[in-house]
């Protein structure tokens, strides 16, 4: 298999992940889920890095945006269990994902399909002032469950990039840098 084989199927991949994480991005934004938003800039500079190593030819920018796909896989792997509250997590903790400085939670929570919002009044004593206090009934798919499709749709981007297509990548690269070395006497 080419270079081209490898690297084209890594840039594609590369081009759906940032496509993904921005369209994620967007929903932690209207969540207001702060440590979600870090990690999906995060990611989404290091999928831009990753593509700009793939397509200059710079090892170290594929073997760091490697690295870093563990790091996003496991970020999504705490997710999933997160929402699907796996051992002590609870998803109605405020300090997880938006560090306790509000009190929102995942934007599917009111805006998932079939959802319909009914205002509770009057609000409890403990809630807030500025926030509305509602139920949420109807839902043909709880938001949890969006949340774990997220998340898995970024473990299977991932995986799919972190096995054969880098490996392809980094094992072509390391042709073209032999056959560099012997025809130039240095790696480029």
């Amino acid at each position: 298999m080419g270079y081209c084989n490898g690297r084209c199927t890594l840039i594609l991949i590369c081009g759906m992940q940032l496509v993904c994480v921005l369209e994620r991005q967007i929903f932690d934004f209207l969540g207001y889920q702060w440590a979600p938003i870090l990690a999906n800039f995060v990611h989404i500079i290091i999928v831009i890095l990753g593509l700009f190593g793939t397509i200059q030819y710079r090892p170290r920018y594929i073997k760091g945006y490697a690295v870093w796909l563990v790091l996003w896989v496991t970020w999504n792997v705490f997710v999933i269990c997160f929402y699907l509250e796996a051992g002590d997590l609870s998803k109605e903790t405020d300090l997880i994902l938006t560090f306790n400085i509000s009190m929102h939670r995942s934007w599917w929570m009111e805006n998932g399909p079939g959802c319909m919002v009914t205002s509770v009044t009057p609000a409890p004593d403990w809630a807030p002032e500025d926030h509305r206090y509602i139920t949420v009934s109807g839902c043909f798919l709880e938001y949890q469950y969006i949340e774990v499709a997220h998340s898995s749709l970024q473990i299977v981007l991932a995986v799919s990039v972190d096995s054969q297509p880098l490996f392809l990548v980094l094992l072509d690269l390391c042709y073209f840098c032999a056959v560099s070395v012997h025809t130039n006497g240095i790696c480029r």
